[in-house]
């Protein structure tokens, strides 16, 4: 199992960090987890969701964190497809992945947010539609011009430039949390990004359900895919576990967050996010509040010192996840805290990781 690092840029107005400090203070602590050895950092792209993320630039961004790291992969988790139009995906992905010298990874997805729809002039009813074509895009523009004929995009003969360094493209994931999307990454052979606001138990489900369909397909046996699930959990390392569980409360603040910016899906049906309304037991959660142990529970965070930290990140290893997110501190704590979890992460705990091996459990 790899282990990667997960990045909200959240902003709480009760903590004394500027925009502009968590900017700077996440590029530190991304240059310190490329020398301490992590496997990549991910960035997502959020909108209008003051203090939760202020990421609404992830690509200059990663563009900066190019320059700041030598072997880092870089994530990009998610695209939202629906508000970037797919050739000026392609060309932005490009330049990345030149500017980090191949370190590039590209996560989709069709966001859940009813506002950015409306303020983008996308349709939620056309957001499985965007992935499609946009994947096909993105797959075909590292060749030749391209051609494409959909629903969405016409495009005949589009030379999209620059190339990728990664060939045919940068290895690809999609945000995943219907039954339905996780069959369709396993029959395009991509990856899958689980997480964050489910617990653990119905990702589980969904990591089993995944793997079935990536062996009954035919595409993600060809060589150059990359059937692979990750997982994004919050976590916070400390020699001292009290000091980790009394710093980790801010927890309850971020997935509380989450889930604010979630309901919307949640509790209204709409067109194509039905599996969301599915969802609405988590809708109490937002009435009674989170606490760090129910987080716990649900198997959403792992806090505590270096030993109780292994134990709790070797469950998922064992169960077969690939790729393991950790939203370290998840904007919770001062820089400093973040950057001592990183280091005790890097040598106490991340080397055990590697020995795990899966099993049926």
């Amino acid at each position: 199992m790899q282990v990667d690092l997960f990045y909200e840029l959240a902003v709480p107005s009760h903590l004394p960090r500027s925009e502009a400090q968590v900017y700077h203070e996440t590029l530190e602590e991304l240059a310190l987890a490329d020398q301490l050895g992590f496997h990549g950092a991910w960035l997502v792209e959020h909108h209008f969701m003051r203090e939760y993320s202020h990421s609404s630039a992830p690509e200059v961004f990663l563009a900066a964190a190019s320059q700041r790291t030598q072997k880092l992969r870089l994530g990009h988790a998610v695209i939202a497809l629906p508000y970037n139009h797919a050739v000026r995906v392609a060309e932005r992905v490009a330049a990345l992945d030149i500017l980090s010298n191949g370190r590039l990874e590209v996560g989709i997805g069709r966001g859940f947010s009813p506002r950015e729809y409306a303020i983008f002039g996308a349709e939620m009813a056309d957001s499985r539609t965007h992935l499609q074509e946009g994947l096909a895009i993105l797959r075909a523009a590292g060749g030749g011009p391209v051609r494409h004929q959909g629903k969405l995009y016409r495009l005949d003969d589009i030379d999209i430039l620059p190339k990728p360094l990664q060939q045919p493209h940068p290895p690809l994931w999609v945000a995943a949390v219907s039954p339905q999307t996780f069959r369709w990454a396993a029959e395009e052979g991509i990856g899958v990004l689980s997480g964050p606001f489910k617990p653990w138990f119905m990702i589980k489900q969904d990591l089993k359900a995944y793997r079935r369909s990536v062996q009954s397909s035919a595409r993600a046996q060809v060589a150059g895919f990359n059937p692979q699930f990750a997982m994004t959990i919050g976590c916070l390392c400390l020699e001292d576990a009290a000091e980790a569980r009394r710093l980790a409360e801010g927890f309850t603040w971020y997935y509380q967050r989450l889930l604010d910016q979630t309901r919307p899906v949640l509790v209204q049906l709409r067109e194509s996010y039905e599996f969301y309304h599915r969802l609405a037991f988590l809708e109490p959660l937002l009435r009674r509040g989170l606490s760090l142990r129910l987080l716990e529970s649900m198997g959403m965070v792992v806090v505590g010192n270096p030993e109780q930290c292994r134990k709790g990140l070797a469950r998922f290893a064992r169960a077969g996840v690939d790729r393991l997110l950790l939203a370290v501190g998840a904007g919770m704590v001062p820089s400093t805290v973040t950057q001592r979890s990183l280091e005790l992460l890097a040598t106490e705990v991340l080397p055990s990781l590697q020995g795990q091996h899966a099993n049926a459990a």
